[in-house]
């Protein structure tokens, strides 16, 4: 069989090599990060969202009756959230083919809008739910449309750093969620404030998405040239590089003009492969334990000995902390270390982790045992946000060809939230029955699966473009498990 080959165009690993200064450039593009920013705000409602039940939770059990005494209640109101981030992450991929990346982005935010006044107005747990169910529906479209519309404005020698800005946002969500949560402690009404802030963030997001452009990526699909290339003029300042992409765009688009059902992704080898490493990244993200921690950190905390409402606020606020942090470190680290080395360093360190917090509470005893459950969450934090949390994202922006690359998306972000209203709404019960010290070593031994799944599995796609990351793909279908780098080498 013969052996395709790889040219080193222009966002290359080779090219990157060549031209490291042409990487610094993009960075200095405040176009180019102004799209990523703004289309960002949709991870930060996702994360404002995650983090901000946790301590909402606390108040919501004291006003609400029954709701103390009822783990599946409290579950229910956690998870709902997540049941309608699956219904519309799964329908946020057909979305962002049919209309696009930007009025994907705005029918998000008007949802989460109204989910979130829902929240804040709720007059019984029923209506609090309801409430959580819309604003779940808004960021399941926002988190299928935020990585992809950042890839597709992106230029491929900094499409890792920038799609990691998407996860900076969660991580920043979590972090303000923490802090206005603190805020609200002594203020009448707590939770319903704590919801009702997050309505904000996505008011500012529709208003600035009103004056930024659609992905180009999806305009060349569309035939809509003129407006694509205004947009790329001003993405790529070297004219050989803006004319490199255009071609490139138009000959891809061509043969891309085409309706994709959910069926056509198991009709394709390749793409049948690329999907279950998106999927089996975005399921691991998930099963490894981070929102058992985001959502239940709080609760967590005062499980180890830390009875006071404000003091469990306190401590998980440094949690959060070191969760953005680890994030910063890892929009570095993607576009340095790689996506393949970053993600199995992470979950080693997430295994230890997770074998401290189950030792400490397994020892419950021992004077220290709180503390030592409050050291195993930070170094979890520590080690999962830099590569766990932005790797499982930016590798499903970029593994799908344009084609695929909405209704890919949106199947592997369903598995993400799938996988998280699994365990949102399934650990305190499982805490209930075994303990929580057994709860952690479940997770370390599904972190263990999880790194031989990476080591097995995931292909490096650092400096890749798209058609290098697909032919990936196709080797693999042919029965070759090398990379794109392995076939730059044989040139």
């Amino acid at each position: 069989m013969t052996m395709t080959t790889i040219q080193s165009t222009p966002g290359s690993s080779g090219y990157l090599d060549l031209f490291p200064e042409r990487k610094m450039s993009f960075f200095k593009n405040p176009y180019i990060l102004g799209l990523s920013a703004v289309a960002g705000i949709g991870g930060m409602l996702f994360g404002y969202d995650t983090g901000v039940i946790s301590g909402a939770l606390l108040y919501i059990k004291d006003d609400f009756e029954g709701v103390r005494e009822s783990e599946l209640v409290q579950e229910t109101i956690v998870s709902m959230a997540i049941g309608g981030a699956i219904v519309g992450a799964a329908g946020g991929g057909w979305i962002n083919d049919a209309y696009g990346r930007k009025k994907a982005t705005l029918i998000a935010d008007v949802i989460f809008i109204i989910g979130a006044i829902g929240m804040a107005a709720a007059p019984d747990p029923h209506l609090l739910i309801l409430g959580r169910l819309l604003v779940g529906l808004g960021v399941g479209v926002a988190s299928v449309t935020s990585p992809v519309y950042i890839a597709e404005a992106s230029p491929s020698e900094i499409r890792g750093s920038l799609v990691s800005t998407n996860v900076l946002m969660i991580t920043a969500g979590q972090f303000l969620s923490y802090i206005v949560n603190l805020s609200f402690t002594r203020v009448s009404g707590t939770w319903r404030w704590m919801l009702g802030v997050s309505a904000f963030p996505a008011i500012l997001q529709f208003l600035l998405m009103l004056f930024l452009p659609e992905s180009p990526r999806w305009l060349f699909i569309k035939n809509r040239k003129n407006e694509a290339v205004h947009v790329l003029s001003k993405i790529y300042y070297d004219p050989a590089r803006f004319h490199d992409e255009v071609d490139f765009l138009t000959t891809q688009s061509a043969q891309e003009r085409q309706s994709i059902k959910f069926g056509d992704v198991f009709r394709s080898k390749e793409i049948k492969l690329a999907f279950l490493v998106g999927a089996g990244l975005q399921a691991f993200q998930q099963f490894t334990g981070i929102n058992t921690v985001m959502y239940y950190s709080p609760t967590i905390v005062q499980m180890a000995g830390f009875n006071s409402n404000e003091l469990a606020l306190l401590l998980s606020l440094i949690v959060a902390a070191m969760n953005a942090t680890g994030t910063i470190l890892g929009i570095y680290l993607i576009d340095h270390a790689g996506r393949r080395m970053l993600a199995l360093c992470s979950l080693g360190g997430v295994f230890a982790s997770l074998i401290v917090l189950s030792v400490s509470f397994l020892n419950e005893s021992s004077s220290s045992s709180g503390w030592l459950a409050v050291l195993g969450l930070v170094i979890y934090i520590a080690f999962f946000s830099p590569g766990m949390g932005p790797v499982p994202w930016t590798v499903n922006s970029e593994i799908y060809p344009e084609e695929y690359r909405g209704i890919c998306g949106g199947m592997s972000a369903t598995v993400c939230w799938v996988s998280n209203l699994v365990v949102s709404q399934s650990f305190l019960s499982i805490v209930e029955a075994i303990g929580i010290g057994s709860t952690f070593l479940i997770l370390a031994a599904i972190s263990v699966l999880a790194f031989v799944f990476v080591l097995i599995y995931v292909p490096e796609t650092k400096g890749l473009t798209f058609d290098e990351v697909e032919l990936i793909w196709k080797e693999r279908a042919w029965g070759n498990n090398s990379d794109s780098r392995n076939l730059l080498a044989q040139e």
